[in-house]
């Protein structure tokens, strides 16, 4: 299993958590509780990498890659 860092922080404006994984476009998110923010983080966090997969292997079909 993978770790992965999310950077969190509490808004002081809002009260809201906001949060972001590093090195993930789009994955960012925000929650009134850090439980919730952690959940969706996860949410985004699994469709980044399976938009990713997707994508990688669109563009091997695309270029012929050799396996």
């Amino acid at each position: 299993m993978k770790i992965y860092t999310a950077i969190i922080e509490k808004c002081p404006d809002t009260g809201l958590y906001v949060g972001y994984i590093p090195g993930f476009p789009g994955a960012h998110s925000q929650e009134s509780t850090r439980e919730e923010l952690m959940k969706s983080l996860k949410v985004t966090l699994k469709e980044a990498l399976e938009f990713n997969r997707q994508a990688i292997a669109a563009a091997g079909r695309e270029f012929g890659m050799v396996r």
